[in-house]
């Protein structure tokens, strides 16, 4: 029950803002995995999340096929550079830079709810050397995601943001889509590299995939620009416990 009330509020938090890690992975370690079983156990639950929202998410993917396919791509790229980082070197590595690079997502969020100059109009003519960077950026996080994961979510969200020109329902669909295949494949090489408690994971992925798949619907009915407030003070604390977790 505990991994199941866990699952559909971290399914839910993932789906619109990327912070399942605000829930499902506390509460792995409160149950006792050691942190990186914990990190990997949460991604396969993360599966169920991805396959709910984009479920949910069907019209708002119709609309940017060509941009999500290019986002996933190099998210999928990173991925598989992540999870063989994740069997040579350990996850403490990363776990001492989570906190930094959470923080950082939240100020890049609150950066683009303020800013005053429109995306759209920086959206003609980008030069080679800005869609390289763009590119490396998210390919950047799928490392992240397939070498340790944790609030990954919320900073691929960030980037794309600032990154994309779309509406905030679209841009959180292609979040949801990019982490889904790219947790997927990081599982498959975790399963053969690192210990996944998979009956933990049952429970969590039913959990994360009602949560998930009722994310996208509400965001469809609420204001975006207090949301985006909402999850960047969000970030601040979860950066602030990741801190005192990775540190103390």
């Amino acid at each position: 029950m505990i991994l199941l009330l866990a699952g559909a509020a971290a399914g839910f938090l993932s789906s619109v803002a990327g912070l399942a890690s605000l829930v499902s992975y506390p509460v792995l370690l409160a149950l006792g995995l050691p942190p990186v079983s914990a990190n990997v156990t949460n991604t396969a639950a993360l599966i169920f999340t991805g396959l709910g929202s984009s479920m949910a998410s069907l019209k708002e993917l119709r609309h940017v096929k060509k941009i999500l396919w290019r986002v996933t791509i190099y998210a999928l790229i990173g991925g598989v550079i992540g999870s063989i980082l994740l069997t040579l070197a350990p996850a403490k590595t990363f776990e001492r830079v989570v906190p930094f690079l959470v923080f950082g997502a939240g100020i890049l969020m609150l950066w683009s709810q303020f800013r005053h100059t429109a995306p759209q109009k920086k959206a003609n003519g980008h030069p080679t050397r800005t869609a390289f960077f763009k590119n490396l950026a998210i390919l950047l996080v799928g490392v992240y995601i397939g070498y340790f994961g944790a609030s990954a979510g919320m900073i691929l969200l960030s980037i794309l943001i600032v990154t994309i020109d779309a509406g905030f329902a679209e841009i959180n669909a292609i979040k949801n889509f990019a982490a889904l295949l790219t947790n997927l494949l990081s599982l498959v090489i975790y399963a053969f590299t690192t210990k996944v408690y998979w009956w933990m994971v049952i429970p969590l992925g039913v959990g994360m995939f009602i949560g998930g798949y009722l994310g996208p619907v509400m965001i469809r009915h609420v204001p975006i620009k207090p949301l985006r407030v909402v999850i960047s003070f969000a970030a601040f604390g979860l950066a602030g416990y990741l801190f005192y977790t990775a540190y103390f």
